[in-house]
Formats: structure tokens, sequence, C-alpha cells
């Protein structure tokens, strides 16, 4: 029983970062830096105004279901509407000053909501009816998706036991790619387009052990464990993100676009 009770404490101390995780003891993480973040706020703006880009769709191309041992998922591994973080992205790159976007997404709902205004307008007010001022519109369009998810790119891990104890870790790494160009709503002619991939890493620790005593007779196992998987939907927003400042670099290279001010040569 002693020997029990020992090995079971073994078990409980090596496996502190499980019990950091659930609350029991202490566990204050450090924020690292977000380089991404920083370029994508401190990008220089354009020369002229404010760029008015429409987003209709930025939807998941690759159909690709979550990956889960055993079982046949009808889960999605990625987002199945990405418009927002495009549109957001847009919005705030550089700290608000390259586009403005109009809405495009639902636009239907839009128009039939101008619409139902014009009607009460015409109804109530008659030939005195103030018209709606006219939509912007836009002279870029945005396009693209998610093109690609590949699962399990990369895995492996390590082990060792000592007289049956021992931790044991285990990575995989996925890639989401992202596509996107400026469509000139004018001439339809691609003014710039870029692809991005981000990788999702996933981990799992455990600690493990196993003893025999009694010729083999009588046994002991136990085994803790932590896995630790990076959100898909985050890694889309930061791909999305790193899209629109490439793409902008890509549009100031063609001349489709100037900074106020030069980037800094690295």
């Amino acid at each position: 029983m002693k020997k029990i009770i020992a090995l079971a404490m073994a078990v409980l101390l090596s496996g502190c970062g499980v019990m950091q995780k659930t609350g029991l003891v202490d566990y204050k993480p450090e924020v690292a830096e977000n380089k991404l973040q920083k370029e994508f706020d401190v990008i220089p703006a354009p020369t002229g105004p404010k760029i008015t880009v429409a987003v209709y769709n930025f939807r998941d191309m690759t159909g690709q279901r979550k990956n889960v041992p055993n079982v046949a998922s009808f889960s999605t591994a990625v987002t199945q509407g990405a418009e927002p973080f495009l549109i957001k992205a847009l919005t705030e790159v550089g700290h608000g000053q390259w586009f403005d976007v109009v809405e495009r997404v639902n636009v239907d709902n839009l128009i039939k909501e101008r619409t139902i205004i014009k009607q009460m307008r015409d109804a109530y007010e008659g030939k005195a009816a103030q018209p709606l001022a006219p939509m912007q519109f836009a002279g870029i369009i945005m396009e693209g998706g998610i093109i690609g998810y590949d699962n399990s790119m990369e895995s492996g891990g390590a082990a060792y036991r000592y007289l049956g104890i021992g931790p044991q870790t285990q990575y995989s790494k996925d890639v989401i790619t992202i596509s996107l160009r400026a469509v000139s709503v004018n001439t339809g002619r691609v003014l710039a387009s870029v692809s991005v991939t981000k990788v999702v890493y996933s981990t799992a620790d455990s600690v493990a052990v196993l003893k025999m005593w009694g010729n083999g007779t009588q046994s002991f196992e136990a085994e803790t464990g932590l896995t630790l998987n990076e959100p898909g939907t985050l890694a889309v927003k930061a791909a999305v993100e790193a899209a629109v400042v490439e793409l902008i670099k890509e549009g100031e290279t063609h001349n489709v676009w100037q900074f106020k001010t030069p980037l800094a040569k690295k």
C-alpha cells in the first residue's frame, strides 16, 4: 500500500502542469509579443483618401472536416463564414486609415429595408417625401477564401521511462492557407493577389507510472496528461489579418496605391 501511495504522489507532482490549468495551483502565463499585430497596426497610411471596397463572401473552399480519430465527423475544420474577420481586418488595418467597407454580404436585406423606408415616406409624405441618399459604390471588390486545410502535416513526440515512470510529449501540425485578391470594379482586372499560410499546433503532455510487484502478480498503473489545441478560428483570423497586410504591400509594389511614408527597410 505504501508503494502505491508513493507512486500516486509521484504522478500528481509530475502533473503540475495539469493542476495549474485546472486552478489547483497558481498559473501566471506571460503574454508573448505579437509581431504580426504590430505590423497590422503600424503599416503606413495611403497617400490619398480611404479606398472604398466591398466584400461579398469569404468562405471555406476546402470542405475539410474535423480530424477526429475513429469518428466520422460532420463538423468542419474551419469556419464557413469568415467574412466578419475580413471586414474587421479591412476596417482596422493601419489604425483604420486604409479602407471603407460597404455592406454587400447581406445586401438583399439592406435593399429591402431601403424599399420599406421609401414606401413609408411615399405613403405618409406623398410628393414631398425626401428620397434616400444613394448607396455608396465600391471601386474594388475583395475576393478570396480559405483554400486549404492540411491535417497532420507534421507530427511526432518523445518519451522515456525510468523504473516504469516517465513523461511523454506528442505534437501535431496543421496548415491553413488563405487566398485574397483585390479586383477592380471598373475593368475586372485583378490588381493584387496574395496567399498566406498559418500553422496550427496541437500538443499533448502526459506522465505515466507502471509498477509490477509480487512476482508480476500485482500491478499499479496511473497516467495524467494535458492536451492543448490551438483554436482554428483564431488561426483563420490571424491569417486573414496577415493576408490584408500582404495585399497592401503587393498593391504598393504594383502601383495600385502608394504609402504616405515608405516602409522601413529591414
